[in-house]
């Protein structure tokens, strides 16, 4: 017998995260597929007429998700809305997590006004990721606000820190920013977990990888400075993002 849940309607909003990037899919809009994308296919299955947007554009601040997405989110009228903002405010120099958590909490009370079940992610865990391992305790602070914020509104928390896999190489692109097409998989799965959905994605079971030398992975994260680093540093100072003349993939039902 199949399943039946209570949503139709269903938006994702956010960032890079949301719109897949990593993930790339020629036939999927916007050229990325993603866990949201992963998500609403697995409800679609079960929910006649069921419905899914996605709003989200990669390299956008809390701020700018909340001005460009929250109202056309609402418009479209989810019962069950995703939002993952924030990770991009966090990760700069100087940021406050509490201070960020704190704007994410006013989106969240925008979201629930009309009773949709909201989830919330925390950030994962990147004390493996070079560089970025040095705000590991930032993301940790922040992450204890989230689930905070998911108890005071009644959303669901998509736990990212707790999964562990991610902390395999293979779950990341080569950017080492964004997840890998495995890596989208294996969070799709943990939202619908979080989420009481039962579903038939494969879980990740990966062969043990081959021990690399020291000489092997600086050489390797030379490269990955040079190719992917840089760039980032570079747009960060010229106030520039990923996202720049981007629309979202999926802007309405």
């Amino acid at each position: 017998m199949q399943e039946l849940y209570p949503w139709t309607r269903y938006v994702a909003i956010g960032d890079s995260f949301t719109e897949g990037i990593g993930d790339p899919e020629p036939d999927s809009p916007g050229g990325n597929r993603g866990w949201a994308d992963r998500v609403a296919e697995v409800l679609g299955h079960s929910t006649e007429g069921f419905a899914y947007a996605n709003l989200a554009i990669r390299g956008r601040l809390l701020s700018q998700v909340h001005s460009e997405q929250l109202e056309p989110a609402l418009e479209l009228r989810p019962d069950l809305i995703s939002v993952s903002a924030g990770g991009n405010d966090i990760i700069r120099p100087g940021s406050n997590p509490d201070e960020v958590a704190h704007r994410v909490e006013a989106l969240v009370a925008e979201l629930r006004r009309d009773d949709a079940t909201v989830v919330l992610f925390t950030g994962p865990d990147i004390g493996m990721t070079p560089v970025l391992n040095r705000m590991r305790g930032k993301v940790a602070i922040y992450n204890e606000n989230i689930r905070a914020i998911a108890q005071r509104h009644d959303a669901v928390v998509a736990d990212m820190w707790s999964l562990r896999e991610l902390s395999d190489s293979r779950m990341w692109a080569p950017d080492r920013l964004h997840f890998s097409a495995i890596g989208h998989h294996t969070v799709a799965r943990m939202v619908l977990k979080s989420l009481n959905v039962s579903n038939e994605l494969e879980p990740f079971r990966p062969e043990p990888l081959p021990p690399r030398r020291w000489r092997e992975a600086r050489v390797e994260d030379i490269g990955w400075a040079r190719e992917h680093l840089m760039p980032w540093v570079l747009r960060r100072v010229r106030h520039q993002s990923s996202g720049d003349n981007v629309s979202p993939k999926r802007p309405g039902f």
